[in-house]
C-alpha cells in the first residue's frame, strides 16, 4: 500500500475527482499490473508541522510499504524557518522507515521572488533529508510545468495549482524513482 502524504499539489485542488496526479497513479498501476493501492493522505494547506502531527495515526491505521512525501510548499509560502520543514520531513520520514517503509520525498520549489538565498536553501531542504535517511528523491515535483515555456497555460488562475492539463507531467516526475522503489525487495 503506498501513502501519499501531501499539501492541495496532490489533494486535487481545484480539479475535478480523478484528474491529479495521485488517481492517475493508481491508474498506472493498474495499467502495469503492479498490485498495489493507493491512500491519497493528502490536504490542501497542509504543512510539513501538520502532515507531522497526523502521520503516526496513518501508519497505524493504513500500514504503508510506501509513502510519498509531498510537502513543504506551504511552509514556504508561510514564510516558516527552513530548520522547522527539515526536521519535520526528517522525523516522518524516519518513523515511516521504522515502521518498514520504502520513502520518497517529493521536492517543490519556490519562486525567486523569495530571494536567491531562500530559494536555494528551501530546494536544498528535500535532499538534504533524503541524503540523510537514504530516502528516495524527486527533486522537483513541477518539473516541466512551473518551467515549461508555455508554464502559464499550465496553471490554475491562481498561478500556483496546476491544471488537469498538467497532472500527467506531475505523474512522469514521480513514476520513475516510485517504480524503483516498487520493483526493491
Amino acid at each position: 500500500m503506498i501513502l501519499v502524504l501531501g499539501d492541495s499539489l496532490s489533494a486535487e485542488y481545484g480539479l475535478k475527482r480523478g484528474e491529479g496526479w495521485v488517481p492517475l497513479l493508481e491508474k498506472r498501476l493498474a495499467q502495469q499490473k503492479i498490485p498495489a493501492t493507493v491512500v491519497n493522505a493528502s490536504i490542501s494547506g497542509d504543512t510539513s508541522s501538520g502532515g507531522r502531527a497526523r502521520f503516526a495515526s496513518l501508519l497505524a491505521q493504513h500500514k504503508p510499504s510506501h509513502v510519498v512525501v509531498e510537502l513543504g510548499a506551504n511552509d514556504a509560502l508561510r514564510g516558516l524557518p527552513l530548520q522547522n520543514t527539515e526536521d519535520n520531513l526528517l522525523q516522518i520520514t524516519k518513523a515511516a522507515q521504522a515502521a518498514g517503509a520504502k520513502v520518497l520525498i517529493v521536492g517543490i520549489q519556490v519562486p525567486p521572488n523569495y530571494g536567491g538565498d531562500y530559494t536555494r536553501r528551501f530546494e536544498a531542504v528535500f535532499g538534504k533529508v533524503a541524503s540523510t535517511t537514504k530516502a528516495a528523491l524527486v527533486p522537483f515535483l513541477l518539473k516541466g510545468v512551473a518551467d515549461a515555456p508555455d508554464a502559464l497555460a499550465l496553471f490554475q488562475a491562481d498561478r500556483i495549482h496546476p491544471t488537469a492539463a498538467a497532472q500527467p507531467q506531475l505523474l512522469d516526475n514521480v513514476w520513475p524513482e516510485l517504480r524503483k522503489l516498487l520493483a526493491a525487495k
